[in-house]
Parts: structure tokens; sequence; C-alpha cells
């Protein structure tokens, strides 16, 4: 029977074992591992898959006190059509959703840069978005506060200010946007897209933004913004705190590679044994001449079981599935043969030794959205191309 490769486990099999390797389908609905991986093949592995995603090395731990803002995972499960939360998306955030390839995510860090302006109730937010990928296009970005119910409260104007320095000198408040509270609980979203793109064009501009807050019965007086059920950084629940979202297009994804003869080896030269032997696909019958069929094989990537879920969030793995098998003559419809790989069969049954076979790939692949933590402040949700096959046919 034809052994097929079911799995691929890229990490310890047991706690306490460093064993990795290939797994395969036995036949009888199990599966084993066919050869183990060392441990400077698991390095490669790894460095690899890293490289894929775009990242130079492992991101840090996700701090052990912390979570990932529920909005990116509510998100990420809108893109699988899953149910999520509350996520109170407007039209312009679906569309930011949709032509983003990145998502990312930024807590507000009010103990950075609170000296150098004059203020009474309001509060100062500061965000670090020194890892902004650079070379991303920025769609857009939003504040994000949350206002706890408050039924006695009068409704109130919260006004978001880019703090920014004249030619003095002298820290000076400049409108970025605002909106009008209400009785009802749920999270306010005001615009932040001009601060962010001067912070990541000029990062020395980058001076925080001021929260202020006043009753639209009382314009003249300054609230603080826990007063109307605004939660700042001074509160108690986490997954309530204020963070900014940033939406990017990617300008263009390059694998940061090592030297490039390591991935294209050199093909070993043919036996005359190989060159010679041309099966005839009428007449012959020999154990050569394979008549699997190319077609779409089950392939799954663990990132649980390569000891990444400190860091990633979701998914545990994905299914990238392969392609597999002989485009053989004749070349049926559920094949997916394209004109050329037609001509192409016809020419090598005619001479095997000069033209070979078409080859058996992918003609459809669909996209994953990984959600990671890239440090204690930050967490992305990065869209990848091109990772899993839908289907396959002879080219």
């Amino acid at each position: 029977m034809e052994t097929r490769v079911l799995l691929l486990l890229l990490v310890p099999v047991l706690a306490h074992a460093a064993l990795s390797g290939l797994y395969v389908d036995n036949g009888v609905d199990r599966t084993e591992m066919a050869r183990s991986l060392t441990r400077s093949e698991r390095r490669e592995v790894e460095h690899e898959i890293l490289s894929l995603l775009g990242l130079p090395s492992r991101p840090a731990r996700a701090p052990p006190s912390s979570a990932a803002p529920q909005f990116l995972l509510d998100v990420y499960k809108s893109l699988l059509d899953a149910p999520g939360g509350d996520l109170n998306l407007s039209g312009r955030d679906l569309n930011a959703i949709n032509e983003s390839d990145v998502i990312m995510s930024f807590n507000s860090r009010s103990e950075v840069h609170q000296n150098g302006v004059r203020h009474e109730r309001g509060r100062r937010l500061w965000f670090d978005v020194s890892e902004v990928p650079a070379g991303e296009r920025i769609v857009g970005a939003e504040l994000r506060l949350y206002q706890a119910h408050r039924p006695a409260v009068q409704p109130a104007t919260v006004s978001l200010y880019q703090l920014v320095s004249d030619n003095s000198g002298e820290k000076a408040l400049r409108l970025v946007d605002s909106v009008v509270t209400g009785r009802e609980e749920g999270w306010l979203v005001l615009n932040v897209t001009g601060p962010l793109s001067s912070w990541v064009a000029f990062p020395d501009s980058n001076l925080g933004l001021y929260l202020s807050v006043h009753l639209l019965s009382r314009p003249a007086h300054e609230m603080h913004p826990e007063d109307v059920g605004i939660v700042t950084t001074k509160g108690q629940d986490s997954s309530r705190q204020p963070f900014m979202v940033a939406f990017f297009k990617s300008s263009g994804h390059r694998r940061t590679t090592r030297e490039t003869q390591k991935r294209t080896k050199k093909k070993p030269e043919s036996t005359p044994a190989e060159t010679s032997y041309a099966p005839h696909p009428f007449i012959d019958t020999s154990i050569h001449w394979s008549s699997r069929s190319c077609q779409i094989q089950t392939l799954y990537v663990s990132f649980r079981d390569l000891e990444w879920h400190d860091w990633i969030i979701a998914p545990n793995g994905y299914d990238a599935f392969y392609c597999s098998g002989e485009c053989n003559f004749p070349l049926n419809a559920h094949m997916n043969a394209t004109n050329h790989a037609i001509v192409q069969t016809l020419v090598h049954l005619m001479d095997p030794s000069q033209v070979p076979k078409p080859c058996c790939a992918p003609t459809k692949l669909s996209p994953i959205s990984v959600l990671y933590f890239l440090d204690e402040s930050n967490v992305i949700l990065k869209k990848y191309k091109n990772m899993v096959v839908k289907s396959c046919g002879c080219h």
C-alpha cells in the first residue's frame, strides 16, 4: 500500500522528549514517525517558518498579566466567519479590515511623557509606535475608549487632542477628533490616522494625545473621564483599557533569506538506468509506472507543537495541504491540466529523456491570518497570502 504524508509535526512529540519529525500514514488509519529531525534540522525549520512569516527572530513571550485586545481577537474570528464579540464596527472599519494586510494594536503607556503640558482633569495617553513595520502604508488608525454604564450621567463631549510643539518649543493642543457619549455601555471610537502618520514619519514628534471631557450642559467645565464612565489606564479591568489600533497595507512582502544556493540545490545527475527507462502509457504495467494521479494531500503545520503558543494567540496551526501525484497520459479533466501541460505530455511520450512530464502543483492558494504578540505593548493580526493549497493541477 502506498504511503502518504499526512501530518508534519515540527516539535517535541512527548512532553519530556526532544523528538521532531515527519509523520506519515501507515495505511491502517494511524500515523507513524517516518524520520526524526535532528536539533539543527529543527532549528532550520523554525528559522524558515519565521522567515516565511516575515519575522527576523522569535518574538518575546507574551506578558503573563496581559491579554490581547479582544478587538483583534474578534476581528480574527470575523475573518473566519466565526461568531465574535461586540466589535462596534463602522463601515470605515470594515473597509479598513478588508483592505489591510496587517492590523496592529498599541497599549497606552500613560507613565511616559507626562511632563510638559498643563491640564486640569484630562488624561494623557502615549503610544510607542516604533514597531510599525517599515514601508507599510497606513490605511487608517483609531483610538478605542471603553465607556462603562452610568445611568445618571449626562451626555458629554469627548475631545481628543494631539500634543505638538510650536515654534517656540512650547507644547500646544491640536484637535484630532471628538465624540458625544451616550448612556449605553460600549466602545467609543476616535480617528487618529493623522497623529499616527506624523509619528511614524517624524518619531521625535510623538508627544502623545490628550483626552478632554466636557458635559454638554456645562461645556466650559472639564471633567475627569472616569466621571462619565470612561475607563482609563488607571482602571482595574485590563480588557477595557484604552488602546490604539492601526490598519496597514503591505507594500510587498519580501522574504529575508540566507544565501540563495542553500535553497537551490543542484539535482544529482540521472543514472543511465533512470534515463533509459521510458514507460509506455498503454502497455507498461511495471511498478515503475505509478497510477496515482495528481491530487491534493493533507498536510497540517502545528504552531502549538512548535511550542510557539506563548506568543502566537491564534491559530494553533493550519491545514497547509500539498500537491502530489503523477501527471500521466491521458490528462483527465480532474487533473486541471493546462493546455501547455497537455502538449508537454505528448512531447514527453515521444522523447522522455529530453522532455519531462508536467508537474503536479497548486492551481489555487488561499491566505491565513495569524494573531500574535510582538512585545509587551503590541499585538499584530497579519494576513499571509498563498499559505493554503485549495486545488492542484498539472503544469
